[in-house]
């Protein structure tokens, strides 16, 4: 299996997650499981498909975090040293040469984007143009409104 990059707060809060729905997630689901049986008649028990339902849901989650756990390729963003050239984990400052406006962006793995808090994926068209530039550097974007041109204006590694 090919190794996932994430970064140690990805896999952090991945480990976080994985924890909570096996010390608290299944064992609610096993004891809804137990009461739905001692309520009788299995056939027509809508709180015991529920129970199930959910049961399916939370152990099929934890086999995939733990698939991607084992997959995963932990990078620490402070501990990164590339020469001020933009690699995965690191911390983008741009300026888009159009409106001049100013963004900030780390490029982080599938499970952690979200873009709302600046976390862009690896895979994204943006990451990609990323990749390799360093300070001073433009990166063309094919964007879905055009084409768009960035200044990359700082790399960090936080």
């Amino acid at each position: 299996m090919a190794t996932i990059p994430i970064t140690k707060r990805g896999a952090e809060n991945l480990k976080a997650e994985l924890h909570k729905l096996k010390t608290v997630e299944r064992p609610s689901v096993i004891n809804a499981i137990s009461e739905a049986r001692a309520q009788g008649d299995l056939s027509e028990n809508a709180e015991y498909e529920a129970a199930k339902e959910r049961q399916g849901f939370v152990e099929g989650r934890i086999q995939e975090i733990e698939g991607k756990l084992s997959a995963a390729q932990i990078i620490d963003p402070a501990s990164l040293d590339a020469g001020g050239r933009v690699v995965f984990g690191s911390t983008v400052e741009l300026e888009d040469e159009d409106t001049g406006d100013r963004v900030k962006y780390q490029i982080v793995g599938e499970d952690e984007a979200d873009l709302k808090l600046g976390l862009i994926n690896i895979s994204s068209p943006i990451a990609r143009a990323l990749i390799g530039k360093e300070e001073g550097d433009t990166a063309v974007v094919q964007a879905p409104g055009g084409e768009r041109s960035y200044e990359v204006v700082a790399v960090h590694y936080i």
